[in-house]
């Protein structure tokens, strides 16, 4: 059976994760201290022995490619095997980005039909998981599907956030729909697909072609259900969407806790080191008074305070006095002596000054500017922006990317954001 040809959707703005992806695009946001999030579905494809994937980019993405390189980290380097960027078609009316899911996967059509696949699998690059496909495959074969989708059990809660199936006795799709406010199922498409190649292509051309639809879950899937031949393969082991700051924070709180599923080690989660990360920077080091717990730290970090429930990445500083608890720091955060962090997400650069206080945790007051984000009481701060020593900001609150001490009028209240303003 030839292996099928892995196409990975990768250039969403992810606009619910805030000023995490003013900068990048979502699949490239840094997680677990030395990954990006699409290391996930890459590792995967590498476990999978996988040899060829096309990687559809779009919003922002000069660091999601300088990250894939040419593909080596995750073995897909070679004559037999590679990595392909597929970013938009410009220059051709109608189609100068990508509509929709269905859509950018139309619009390279021409590059599947050069690799003359017997079937695709599609994939997002956004999502925490390790899964093996190739039984996947091996069961959407023995079925004789047209397609197959993954699907897993939500919680009745969480339904109208995700596309809902119901299925028959031997698996096969009979209904679905896209994000229904409340469903009598608990299966959920994980959005995951197998397809048979000329089914693929035929639902593209009817649907897609013809301008009835640009997205996979709100057109294709249920004008392919007609055919009765649509199956699902059910997956139990860890997965989340990591599309909102709150699921990017519990799912990095996830790496501390053994219990969750979660298994960066134990999945052998494969990544690009780019210069300056773990490859070239010294062990951790403690200062005389450091305190750790429960924590996860990077090559490069210097601990001389508190760290508790905290993700770390590389080259991190937290200083004398200072705490952290229940914080995701990205690489080169520096927390000044006496300065407390809690509940925070700190993109790269972060400064945060001498005795200043950043009191996440409390979720009475909603951050208006960002409140589609599902902030939970957090505090986001961009990268590199610097916090004035003694500043206390409150809780759902975003401080956008490259502030400096000028920019804070004073102490931040709960649900506040702020911008950067030009200077004189």
């Amino acid at each position: 059976m030839k292996k099928p040809l892995v196409m990975l959707l990768a250039g969403g703005g992810g606009t619910r994760l805030g000023v995490l992806v003013k900068q990048r695009a979502k699949p490239a946001v840094p997680f677990a201290g030395r990954y990006r999030i699409i290391d996930f579905a890459l590792t995967n494809v590498m476990h999978a022995q996988l040899p060829w994937v096309g990687v559809l980019t779009q919003y922002k993405p000069l660091s999601l490619m300088e990250h894939m390189g040419v593909g080596e980290a995750w073995n897909l380097q070679g004559r037999s095997r590679g990595v392909r960027i597929l970013p938009p078609r410009t220059g051709e009316a109608d189609s100068d980005w990508y509509q929709g899911t269905a859509d950018a996967i139309w619009q390279n059509v021409d590059f599947m039909d050069s690799m003359a696949p017997e079937r695709v699998v599609i994939l997002s690059g956004d999502h925490i998981y390790r899964m093996d496909y190739r039984r996947m495959v091996e069961e959407h074969v023995e079925r004789g599907a047209a397609l197959s989708i993954a699907v897993m059990e939500v919680a009745p809660e969480d339904t109208s956030r995700f596309g809902m199936l119901w299925t028959d006795a031997r698996g096969r799709i009979t209904r679905f729909e896209e994000k229904p406010k409340a469903a009598d199922t608990r299966l959920a498409s994980m959005g995951i697909y197998v397809f048979e190649y000329p089914a693929l292509v035929k639902a593209l051309q009817d649907i897609v072609a013809t301008k009835q639809g640009n997205d996979f879950g709100a057109h294709i899937m249920p004008a392919l259900l007609a055919g009765g031949n649509v199956y699902a393969h059910r997956f139990d082991g860890y997965w989340r969407d990591v599309g909102t700051v709150s699921s990017y924070f519990h799912a990095s709180m996830d790496c501390l806790d053994a219990s969750s599923g979660l298994d960066l080690e134990g999945w052998e989660v494969c990544s690009r080191q780019e210069t300056l990360r773990d490859g070239d920077m010294p062990p951790v080091r403690f200062g005389a008074r450091a305190e750790v717990g429960k924590a996860r730290l990077s090559a490069g970090c210097w601990i001389e305070g508190r760290v508790q429930g905290s993700v770390l990445s590389p080259g991190v500083q937290v200083g004398p006095g200072a705490v952290v608890e229940e914080a995701v720091l990205m690489d080169g955060a520096v927390i000044r002596p006496g300065a407390r962090v809690r509940r925070a997400i700190l993109d790269k650069g972060v400064v945060v000054g001498a005795g200043a206080v950043l009191d996440g945790g409390r979720d009475e007051v909603t951050n208006k500017e960002y409140a589609k984000c599902q902030m939970d009481g957090m505090v986001v701060v961009g990268k590199g922006s610097r916090i004035p020593e003694g500043c206390r900001v409150g809780s759902n609150t975003v401080l956008e990317a490259g502030l400096q001490e000028a920019d804070f009028p004073g102490d931040l209240p709960d649900g506040a954001t702020l911008v950067r303003r030009a200077h004189p």
